[in-house]
């Protein structure tokens, strides 16, 4: 008679942090955040502004680059204000955000794995992604 193997039950606390599933966490908790900011942000902005729905000139109203804000402490002072459209573009900048995020986590990966080469080539991508950060917010 074969006996079948029992395993014994997994629990969550359990399962080693590997670096792919530190990455798949950090690019799903991202994406979740990003998206319930938006989510948030476009309610908050209906509720306020029901007229939106039935305006003839809404979508103009609604995508008019005037009435979002463009800098980042701009951003913030919405938010901090509960503006609709502040926390869309707080979605939209944790959403820019992640994979950046992701290049620097890699990077704390390969130096913890002491991989010379894969850090030397993850910290160029790095560098200049922030610098392309940088220059694009100059105007």
């Amino acid at each position: 008679m074969v006996h079948p193997v029992v395993h014994p039950a997994v629990h969550p606390e359990t399962i080693p942090l590997t670096p792919e599933l530190l990455i798949s966490q950090l690019l799903r908790g991202g994406v979740l955040l990003s998206m319930s900011l938006v989510t948030c942000g476009m309610v908050m902005t209906f509720f306020r502004h029901p007229d939106y729905f039935s305006s003839p000139d809404a979508l103009q109203r609604l995508t008019s680059p005037d009435s979002a804000p463009h800098r980042l402490p701009d951003v913030f002072e919405g938010v901090m204000a509960v503006r609709g459209q502040s926390f869309v573009m707080a979605g939209l900048l944790v959403m820019i955000t992640v994979p950046v995020l992701r290049v620097a986590l890699s990077l704390g990966i390969f130096r913890a794995q002491r991989d010379r080469t894969f850090a030397a080539i993850t910290t160029g991508v790095l560098a200049l992604l922030l610098l392309a950060f940088l220059l694009g917010g100059v105007e």
